[in-house]
């Protein structure tokens, strides 16, 4: 057990049903408007050069806060910083209703809404990742952050349903401001549940931003396994950008441009991460992480080919839930390797740098596959990417350093 690391107080589990129970709730809200946006932008527009343009304002707010979010995770009481950037995104989205409402909404105001939303992720996500480990006990979890990703893609599965009939019968500012509604019982939901301040924060004084982040910096270089590790989620984030953001452009390009095409494939990729969530949670993965996260990257790279192959739409959506089943095996041992082997006062800024990466590998890769989907068919860039994930596995299942790590 790492250094620091608190004793957790016999009512853990009510207090993670309450954490857990607030992030369902904005995780709602906020999944509606992300699929009402991202789908107005794909109908509107269809182009992967627009689309491009709209992942990378999604993106690039959160790569660049990242440089500090995990330190502010790091030193100050992470429960606040999850309020008040459920709080500022709150906000922003009520503006933007009352300009639609208005009539001054534009598709560009959505541009700029993706990059405020991205601004509260990049807050949230070093946060949530930290925060955790003081909520839970260590023994459980691998358990809780299968259960939490069971319960994200439930939310996932009925929101592009409810999205799309909200879309038939109701406009975009009456969407936004459901957002609204949520993230404020979200907020209310936190207020209740008590988390002790960290180490850090309680016992630390504070040294510059820099200083602190060099310090995270600086304990990745000083771990072989954390070097490794990052680097292969660099290439694997690059590599699954078109099957992430292209997949809804291929559609309406191959198979028809209906709206229920859209939501079918994310329901079918929500009920494979459901099942995925599911599987991790009783399973709990190999006794080695690094395998299971081989195993479910093979997974992916085999699917992302098969949904450049498959001519009929039908397999075409089981290949999507495949590759939903195989998300959060791979994810729920990452994170728990992170959250286990990374000494608390690093926690914040660790997972700050994996947002980073995250956050930047992705639009790098859409800035290339996104205009090249302008001009090659998305289904040789997905067949080609797959191919490469697939290798990708090959070699993370070979690397000692890692495997040793993952025990």
């Amino acid at each position: 057990m790492n250094a620091h690391r608190q004793q957790h107080p016999t009512n853990w589990l009510r207090n993670i049903t309450l954490f857990l129970s607030s992030q369902t709730i904005t995780l709602f809200g906020s999944s509606l408007v992300q699929y009402a946006m991202l789908w107005h932008v794909t109908l509107t527009t269809d182009s992967g050069t627009m689309m491009t343009l709209y992942i990378i304002c999604g993106f690039i707010p959160t790569f660049l806060l990242s440089l500090v979010a995990g330190v502010w995770a790091d030193r100050y009481n992470r429960k606040v910083l999850i309020m008040l950037s459920d709080g500022l995104i709150a906000f922003a989205t009520l503006i933007l209703a009352i300009l639609f409402f208005l009539g001054s909404g534009s598709i560009w105001l959505l541009y700029l809404m993706a990059a405020i939303r991205a601004f509260g992720a990049g807050i949230q996500t070093p946060a949530i990742g930290a925060i955790l480990p003081q909520i839970v006990p260590e023994e459980m979890l691998t358990k809780i952050n299968g259960i939490n990703g069971t319960i994200q893609a439930m939310v996932m599965f009925i929101s592009p349903v409810v999205s799309a009939a909200l879309l038939d019968i109701a406009t975009m500012e009456m969407i936004f401001m459901i957002d609204v509604v949520t993230a404020a019982l979200a907020i209310a939901v936190l207020l209740i549940l008590k988390v002790p301040t960290h180490y850090k924060a309680a016992t630390e004084e504070m040294n510059s931003y820099f200083t602190d982040f060099m310090q995270g910096i600086s304990y990745i270089q000083h771990h072989d396994y954390l070097k490794v590790f990052f680097f292969f989620m660099s290439v694997l984030f690059l590599l699954i950008a078109p099957a992430s953001f292209l997949t809804p452009l291929q559609v309406t390009r191959t198979y028809g441009e209906e709206l229920w095409r859209l939501s079918v494939i994310e329901i079918a990729f929500s009920i494979g991460m459901i099942a995925g969530g599911a599987l991790i949670a009783v399973w709990g993965g190999f006794k080695n992480k690094i395998i299971t996260i081989a195993s479910a990257s093979m997974v992916m790279g085999l699917c992302t080919i098969a949904l450049g192959v498959l001519p009929n739409f039908w397999y075409y959506l089981f290949s999507f839930g495949v590759f939903g089943v195989a998300l959060p095996v791979f994810n729920t041992p990452a994170t728990v390797m992170l959250q286990e082997k990374v000494t608390e006062n690093y926690l914040g800024r660790v997972f700050g740098i994996m947002s980073m990466i995250s956050t930047s590998m992705m639009p790098l890769g859409m800035l290339v596959f996104g205009p090249l989907a302008d001009m090659l068919k998305i289904e040789w860039i997905l067949v080609g990417t797959g191919i490469l994930i697939s290798i990708l596995a090959i070699f993370l299942i070979q690397n000692k350093t890692l495997i040793k790590a993952g025990k």
